[in-house]
Protein backbone atom coordinates (compact mmCIF):
# COMPACT_ATOMS: atom_id res chain seq x y z
CA UNK A 1 0.00 0.00 0.00
CA UNK A 2 1.40 3.29 -0.96
CA UNK A 3 1.33 6.09 1.56
CA UNK A 4 1.06 9.69 0.72
CA UNK A 5 4.04 12.02 1.18
CA UNK A 6 2.34 13.68 4.12
CA UNK A 7 1.74 10.32 5.76
CA UNK A 8 5.44 9.32 5.34
CA UNK A 9 6.58 12.60 6.86
CA UNK A 10 4.23 12.14 9.81
CA UNK A 11 5.50 8.60 10.47
CA UNK A 12 9.18 9.75 10.35
CA UNK A 13 8.59 12.45 12.93
CA UNK A 14 6.70 10.00 15.17
CA UNK A 15 9.55 7.43 15.03
CA UNK A 16 12.13 10.15 15.93
CA UNK A 17 10.12 11.21 18.92
CA UNK A 18 9.59 7.66 20.20
CA UNK A 19 13.07 6.23 19.57
CA UNK A 20 15.96 8.33 18.27
CA UNK A 21 15.29 11.68 19.90
CA UNK A 22 14.97 10.12 23.37
CA UNK A 23 18.72 9.03 23.30
CA UNK A 24 21.26 11.62 24.51
CA UNK A 25 23.60 12.91 21.88
CA UNK A 26 27.31 12.01 22.41
CA UNK A 27 29.07 14.81 24.36
CA UNK A 28 32.81 15.45 25.11
CA UNK A 29 33.88 17.10 28.33
CA UNK A 30 36.13 20.13 27.85
CA UNK A 31 39.86 19.68 28.55
CA UNK A 32 41.23 22.20 31.10
CA UNK A 33 44.93 22.60 31.89
CA UNK A 34 45.57 22.40 35.63
CA UNK A 35 48.83 23.99 36.86
CA UNK A 36 51.35 22.00 38.86
CA UNK A 37 54.02 23.79 40.93
CA UNK A 38 57.73 22.98 41.01
CA UNK A 39 59.39 25.14 43.72
CA UNK A 40 62.91 26.35 43.11
CA UNK A 41 65.63 25.51 45.62
CA UNK A 42 66.14 28.40 48.02
CA UNK A 43 69.41 28.69 49.91
CA UNK A 44 68.56 31.53 52.30
CA UNK A 45 65.41 32.75 54.03
CA UNK A 46 65.80 36.08 52.27
CA UNK A 47 65.65 34.53 48.79
CA UNK A 48 62.45 34.82 46.75
CA UNK A 49 60.32 31.70 46.64
CA UNK A 50 58.66 31.90 43.22
CA UNK A 51 57.45 28.50 42.00
CA UNK A 52 57.63 27.80 38.30
CA UNK A 53 54.27 26.60 36.94
CA UNK A 54 54.23 23.89 34.26
CA UNK A 55 50.74 23.25 32.81
CA UNK A 56 49.70 19.64 32.23
CA UNK A 57 46.56 18.48 30.36
CA UNK A 58 44.30 16.86 32.95
CA UNK A 59 40.71 16.24 31.71
CA UNK A 60 37.82 16.88 34.04
CA UNK A 61 35.16 14.18 34.63
CA UNK A 62 32.49 13.88 31.95
CA UNK A 63 29.81 15.27 34.25
CA UNK A 64 30.01 17.80 37.02
CA UNK A 65 27.65 19.92 39.04
CA UNK A 66 26.95 23.37 37.65
CA UNK A 67 28.78 26.23 39.27
CA UNK A 68 27.14 29.58 39.75
CA UNK A 69 28.97 32.33 37.91
CA UNK A 70 30.07 35.34 39.96
CA UNK A 71 28.32 38.58 39.24
CA UNK A 72 31.66 40.44 39.13
CA UNK A 73 35.34 39.56 38.81
CA UNK A 74 37.37 40.61 41.89
CA UNK A 75 40.63 42.41 41.23
CA UNK A 76 43.62 41.50 43.45
CA UNK A 77 46.99 43.25 43.64
CA UNK A 78 49.85 40.76 44.22
CA UNK A 79 52.20 41.57 47.09
CA UNK A 80 55.70 42.13 45.71
CA UNK A 81 58.26 39.61 46.98
CA UNK A 82 61.73 40.74 48.08
CA UNK A 83 64.59 39.70 45.86
CA UNK A 84 67.95 38.50 47.06
CA UNK A 85 70.68 41.09 46.62
CA UNK A 86 73.57 40.20 44.30
CA UNK A 87 76.42 42.66 43.68
CA UNK A 88 78.77 41.52 40.94
CA UNK A 89 79.62 44.71 39.02
CA UNK A 90 80.18 48.35 39.96
CA UNK A 91 76.77 49.31 38.56
CA UNK A 92 75.08 46.93 41.02
CA UNK A 93 76.22 48.97 44.01
CA UNK A 94 74.65 52.25 43.01
CA UNK A 95 75.35 55.48 44.92
CA UNK A 96 74.27 54.30 48.36
CA UNK A 97 76.05 50.96 48.88
CA UNK A 98 79.42 50.64 50.51
CA UNK A 99 81.76 49.07 47.92
CA UNK A 100 83.78 47.38 50.70
CA UNK A 101 80.84 45.61 52.37
CA UNK A 102 77.89 45.79 49.98
CA UNK A 103 75.81 47.36 52.74
CA UNK A 104 73.39 50.23 52.26
CA UNK A 105 74.47 53.43 54.01
CA UNK A 106 72.09 56.01 55.43
CA UNK A 107 74.45 58.92 54.76
CA UNK A 108 76.18 58.69 51.39
CA UNK A 109 78.61 61.42 52.45
CA UNK A 110 80.66 58.79 54.27
CA UNK A 111 81.42 57.18 50.91
CA UNK A 112 83.00 60.42 49.67
CA UNK A 113 85.85 60.37 52.18
CA UNK A 114 89.06 58.45 51.73
CA UNK A 115 89.31 55.10 53.57
CA UNK A 116 91.79 54.85 56.45
CA UNK A 117 94.15 51.92 56.94
CA UNK A 118 95.08 51.93 60.62
CA UNK A 119 97.81 49.75 62.12
CA UNK A 120 96.65 48.18 65.42
CA UNK A 121 98.67 46.12 67.91
CA UNK A 122 97.74 42.64 69.15
CA UNK A 123 100.72 41.71 71.35
CA UNK A 124 101.35 41.43 74.24
CA UNK A 125 97.70 40.85 75.15
CA UNK A 126 97.91 42.43 78.60
CA UNK A 127 98.87 45.77 77.04
CA UNK A 128 96.97 45.69 73.74
CA UNK A 129 93.65 43.91 74.35
CA UNK A 130 90.90 44.83 74.20
CA UNK A 131 91.60 47.08 71.26
CA UNK A 132 89.39 50.01 70.35
CA UNK A 133 87.69 50.49 66.99
CA UNK A 134 88.15 47.10 65.31
CA UNK A 135 84.43 46.41 65.49
CA UNK A 136 83.72 49.49 63.35
CA UNK A 137 86.11 48.49 60.57
CA UNK A 138 84.70 47.42 57.21
CA UNK A 139 87.71 45.14 56.72
CA UNK A 140 90.44 43.84 59.02
CA UNK A 141 93.67 42.11 58.00
CA UNK A 142 95.41 39.97 60.59
CA UNK A 143 98.95 38.87 59.73
CA UNK A 144 102.03 37.57 61.54
CA UNK A 145 104.88 39.92 62.26
CA UNK A 146 108.10 38.79 63.92
CA UNK A 147 107.81 35.27 65.27
CA UNK A 148 104.14 34.37 65.04
CA UNK A 149 102.62 37.27 66.96
CA UNK A 150 99.99 39.02 64.88
CA UNK A 151 99.08 42.59 64.07
CA UNK A 152 96.06 44.18 62.41
CA UNK A 153 95.48 46.61 59.60
CA UNK A 154 91.91 47.90 59.93
CA UNK A 155 90.12 49.65 57.07
CA UNK A 156 87.87 52.40 58.46
CA UNK A 157 85.46 53.84 55.90
CA UNK A 158 81.68 53.73 56.33
CA UNK A 159 81.61 53.90 60.14
CA UNK A 160 83.49 56.19 62.50
CA UNK A 161 84.71 54.75 65.81
CA UNK A 162 85.27 57.19 68.65
CA UNK A 163 88.87 56.05 68.82
CA UNK A 164 91.07 53.34 67.38
CA UNK A 165 94.19 51.72 68.79
CA UNK A 166 96.63 51.06 70.25
CA UNK A 167 98.40 52.07 67.04
CA UNK A 168 101.73 50.46 66.25
CA UNK A 169 104.35 50.43 63.51
CA UNK A 170 103.80 49.43 59.90
CA UNK A 171 105.18 46.39 58.11
CA UNK A 172 105.87 45.61 54.45
CA UNK A 173 102.30 44.38 53.93
CA UNK A 174 101.21 47.98 54.57
CA UNK A 175 102.84 49.04 51.34
CA UNK A 176 100.16 46.91 49.64
CA UNK A 177 96.95 47.17 51.68
CA UNK A 178 96.38 50.96 51.34
CA UNK A 179 96.91 50.63 47.58
CA UNK A 180 94.10 48.06 47.38
CA UNK A 181 91.56 50.42 48.96
CA UNK A 182 92.99 53.82 47.92
CA UNK A 183 93.42 54.49 51.63
CA UNK A 184 95.51 56.70 53.85
CA UNK A 185 97.79 54.88 56.29
CA UNK A 186 97.85 55.72 60.01
CA UNK A 187 100.78 54.12 61.88
CA UNK A 188 103.22 54.90 64.66
CA UNK A 189 106.35 54.60 62.51
CA UNK A 190 108.33 51.84 60.82
CA UNK A 191 111.80 50.42 60.51
CA UNK A 192 114.20 52.27 58.22
CA UNK A 193 113.74 49.81 55.38
CA UNK A 194 109.91 49.79 55.58
CA UNK A 195 109.86 53.59 55.87
CA UNK A 196 111.86 53.83 52.66
CA UNK A 197 109.44 51.49 50.89
CA UNK A 198 106.44 53.50 52.07
CA UNK A 199 108.07 56.81 51.20
CA UNK A 200 109.01 55.58 47.75
CA UNK A 201 105.56 54.26 46.92
CA UNK A 202 102.47 55.81 45.36
CA UNK A 203 100.78 56.07 48.78
CA UNK A 204 103.38 58.53 50.10
CA UNK A 205 101.11 61.63 49.82
CA UNK A 206 98.53 60.04 52.15
CA UNK A 207 100.80 58.68 54.88
CA UNK A 208 99.62 59.83 58.32
CA UNK A 209 102.63 60.01 60.62
CA UNK A 210 102.38 60.23 64.39
CA UNK A 211 102.87 64.03 64.39
CA UNK A 212 99.84 64.59 62.13
CA UNK A 213 96.41 65.57 63.54
CA UNK A 214 94.35 62.73 64.98
CA UNK A 215 96.95 61.01 67.20
CA UNK A 216 97.05 61.23 70.98
CA UNK A 217 98.48 59.39 73.99
CA UNK A 218 95.93 57.68 76.23
CA UNK A 219 97.90 58.21 79.46
CA UNK A 220 97.24 54.63 80.54
CA UNK A 221 99.51 52.93 83.03
CA UNK A 222 101.25 50.64 80.57
CA UNK A 223 104.37 50.73 78.37
CA UNK A 224 104.52 53.98 76.40
CA UNK A 225 104.61 52.28 72.99
CA UNK A 226 101.11 50.87 73.63
CA UNK A 227 99.47 54.19 74.50
CA UNK A 228 99.12 55.74 71.02
CA UNK A 229 95.52 56.03 69.81
CA UNK A 230 93.80 57.79 66.97
CA UNK A 231 90.67 59.82 66.31
CA UNK A 232 89.49 58.99 62.77
CA UNK A 233 87.90 62.44 62.41
CA UNK A 234 91.32 63.91 63.10
CA UNK A 235 92.87 61.63 60.50
CA UNK A 236 90.40 62.81 57.87
CA UNK A 237 91.23 66.38 58.87
CA UNK A 238 94.91 65.62 58.36
CA UNK A 239 94.13 64.24 54.90
CA UNK A 240 92.16 67.43 54.16
CA UNK A 241 95.23 69.48 55.01
CA UNK A 242 97.26 67.34 52.61
CA UNK A 243 94.49 67.73 49.96
CA UNK A 244 94.16 63.95 50.03
CA UNK A 245 90.70 63.44 51.55
CA UNK A 246 89.05 62.65 48.23
CA UNK A 247 86.56 59.92 47.25
CA UNK A 248 88.41 56.65 46.67
CA UNK A 249 88.99 55.45 43.12
CA UNK A 250 88.57 51.68 43.30
CA UNK A 251 89.98 49.83 40.30
CA UNK A 252 88.10 46.64 41.20
CA UNK A 253 85.44 45.48 43.64
CA UNK A 254 84.70 42.31 45.52
CA UNK A 255 81.46 40.46 44.74
CA UNK A 256 78.65 40.07 47.28
CA UNK A 257 75.48 37.98 47.34
CA UNK A 258 72.91 37.28 50.05
CA UNK A 259 72.42 33.72 48.79
CA UNK A 260 75.48 31.58 49.63
CA UNK A 261 77.26 29.50 46.98
CA UNK A 262 75.78 26.05 46.38
CA UNK A 263 79.09 24.23 46.85
CA UNK A 264 79.74 25.16 50.49
CA UNK A 265 80.60 22.71 53.25
CA UNK A 266 79.41 23.05 56.87
CA UNK A 267 81.84 25.19 58.89
CA UNK A 268 80.53 26.44 62.20
CA UNK A 269 83.86 26.73 63.98
CA UNK A 270 87.23 27.80 62.60
CA UNK A 271 90.57 27.57 64.36
CA UNK A 272 93.54 29.54 62.99
CA UNK A 273 96.89 28.72 64.59
CA UNK A 274 99.71 31.21 64.16
CA UNK A 275 102.08 28.55 65.47
CA UNK A 276 102.20 28.59 69.27
CA UNK A 277 101.89 32.35 69.66
CA UNK A 278 98.41 33.42 68.63
CA UNK A 279 95.32 31.18 68.48
CA UNK A 280 92.20 32.52 66.76
CA UNK A 281 88.75 30.93 66.90
CA UNK A 282 85.65 31.95 64.98
CA UNK A 283 82.27 30.43 65.91
CA UNK A 284 79.16 30.83 63.79
CA UNK A 285 76.18 32.42 65.53
CA UNK A 286 72.99 31.19 63.89
CA UNK A 287 70.68 34.00 65.01
CA UNK A 288 72.88 36.85 63.78
CA UNK A 289 74.42 35.04 60.82
CA UNK A 290 77.85 36.25 61.97
CA UNK A 291 81.07 34.60 63.10
CA UNK A 292 82.14 35.63 66.61
CA UNK A 293 85.83 35.90 67.48
CA UNK A 294 87.91 34.43 70.30
CA UNK A 295 91.66 35.05 70.67
CA UNK A 296 93.75 32.76 72.83
CA UNK A 297 90.54 31.13 74.12
CA UNK A 298 88.99 34.38 75.33
CA UNK A 299 86.18 36.40 73.70
CA UNK A 300 87.78 39.21 71.73
CA UNK A 301 86.07 42.47 72.71
CA UNK A 302 86.03 45.97 71.25
CA UNK A 303 86.81 48.36 74.11
CA UNK A 304 84.68 51.08 72.50
CA UNK A 305 81.46 49.07 72.72
CA UNK A 306 82.22 46.14 75.05
CA UNK A 307 80.85 43.91 72.29
CA UNK A 308 82.50 40.77 70.94
CA UNK A 309 84.15 41.19 67.56
CA UNK A 310 82.23 39.58 64.71
CA UNK A 311 82.35 39.20 60.95
CA UNK A 312 79.92 38.34 58.16
CA UNK A 313 82.89 36.82 56.30
CA UNK A 314 86.12 35.24 57.47
CA UNK A 315 88.55 34.74 54.59
CA UNK A 316 91.80 32.83 54.98
CA UNK A 317 94.44 34.14 52.58
CA UNK A 318 97.35 31.75 52.13
CA UNK A 319 100.32 33.78 50.92
CA UNK A 320 104.07 33.39 50.50
CA UNK A 321 105.95 34.91 53.46
CA UNK A 322 109.58 35.62 52.60
CA UNK A 323 112.27 37.23 54.71
CA UNK A 324 113.69 40.44 53.31
CA UNK A 325 117.23 40.44 54.62
CA UNK A 326 117.77 44.02 53.48
CA UNK A 327 115.35 45.25 56.19
CA UNK A 328 116.05 44.70 59.87
CA UNK A 329 113.14 44.91 62.32
CA UNK A 330 115.09 44.19 65.49
CA UNK A 331 118.77 45.11 65.93
CA UNK A 332 120.70 44.07 69.04
CA UNK A 333 124.43 44.29 69.73
CA UNK A 334 124.98 45.47 66.17
CA UNK A 335 123.38 42.28 64.88
CA UNK A 336 120.01 41.97 63.18
CA UNK A 337 118.04 39.47 65.20
CA UNK A 338 114.80 39.74 63.19
CA UNK A 339 114.42 40.56 59.51
CA UNK A 340 111.30 42.01 57.95
CA UNK A 341 108.85 39.62 56.31
CA UNK A 342 107.50 40.32 52.86
CA UNK A 343 103.93 38.99 52.60
CA UNK A 344 103.24 38.53 48.91
CA UNK A 345 99.55 39.30 48.53
CA UNK A 346 99.78 39.69 44.78
CA UNK A 347 99.23 37.32 41.85
CA UNK A 348 97.19 34.46 43.37
CA UNK A 349 97.05 31.77 46.02
CA UNK A 350 94.72 29.41 47.89
CA UNK A 351 91.82 30.81 49.90
CA UNK A 352 89.10 29.57 52.24
CA UNK A 353 85.92 31.64 52.34
CA UNK A 354 83.68 31.25 55.40
CA UNK A 355 80.17 32.70 55.35
CA UNK A 356 76.69 31.62 56.52
CA UNK A 357 78.19 28.75 58.52
CA UNK A 358 79.75 27.30 55.38
CA UNK A 359 83.21 27.03 53.85
CA UNK A 360 84.02 27.40 50.17
CA UNK A 361 87.48 26.49 48.92
CA UNK A 362 88.89 28.72 46.23
CA UNK A 363 91.69 30.86 44.86
CA UNK A 364 92.35 34.51 45.60
CA UNK A 365 93.62 36.66 42.77
CA UNK A 366 95.02 40.18 42.64
CA UNK A 367 96.41 41.11 39.25
CA UNK A 368 97.17 44.82 39.66
CA UNK A 369 98.54 46.84 42.55
CA UNK A 370 95.30 48.76 43.05
CA UNK A 371 93.07 45.67 42.79
CA UNK A 372 91.14 44.16 45.66
CA UNK A 373 90.99 40.39 46.04
CA UNK A 374 88.71 38.41 43.74
CA UNK A 375 87.86 34.84 44.73
CA UNK A 376 87.27 31.98 42.29
CA UNK A 377 86.12 28.40 42.71
CA UNK A 378 87.72 25.51 40.84
CA UNK A 379 85.32 26.00 37.92
CA UNK A 380 86.51 29.59 37.52
CA UNK A 381 83.30 31.17 38.85
CA UNK A 382 83.50 34.15 41.18
CA UNK A 383 82.82 33.35 44.84
CA UNK A 384 80.74 36.18 46.37
CA UNK A 385 81.02 37.27 49.97
CA UNK A 386 78.05 37.77 52.27
CA UNK A 387 76.99 41.39 52.58
CA UNK A 388 78.77 42.82 55.62
CA UNK A 389 82.25 43.18 57.08
CA UNK A 390 85.17 40.84 56.38
CA UNK A 391 88.17 39.67 58.38
CA UNK A 392 91.14 38.45 56.37
CA UNK A 393 93.30 35.90 58.15
CA UNK A 394 96.62 36.10 56.29
CA UNK A 395 98.49 32.82 56.85
CA UNK A 396 101.95 31.74 55.60
CA UNK A 397 101.78 29.05 52.93
CA UNK A 398 104.60 27.16 54.63
CA UNK A 399 102.57 26.58 57.79
CA UNK A 400 101.53 22.94 58.23
CA UNK A 401 97.81 22.45 58.95
CA UNK A 402 97.19 25.90 60.44
CA UNK A 403 93.41 25.74 59.88
CA UNK A 404 91.00 23.41 61.66
CA UNK A 405 87.33 23.48 60.66
CA UNK A 406 84.51 22.00 62.72
CA UNK A 407 81.20 21.32 60.94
Amino acid sequence: MKLSIATNLYLSILICLLVACTQPAETRAPTIALPTSTPEAVARDTAVHNPTQNPTNTPLPATRAPTALPTSTPTSTPTPMPTAVTLLAAADFGPNRNPLTGELVADTAVLQRRPLAVKVANWPPEHTRPQSGLGAADLVFEHPTEGAITRFTAIIYSRTPAKIGPIRSARLIDVEIPAMYDAGLAYSGASIGVSRRLGGSDIRPRLLRSYDPGYYRSGEDKPWEHTLYGDPLGFWLALEEKEQNVPPAFSSLMAFAEVPPANGQPAREIHVAYKDWTAVTWRYHEDSGLYLRWTDNEPHIDANTDEQLSAANVVVIFAIHQLDRSICEYLRDDECRVFSTEIQIWNEGPALIFRDGQMVEGTWRRENRSDMFTFYDEAGSVIPLQIGNTWFQVVPRHYIDPITVMP
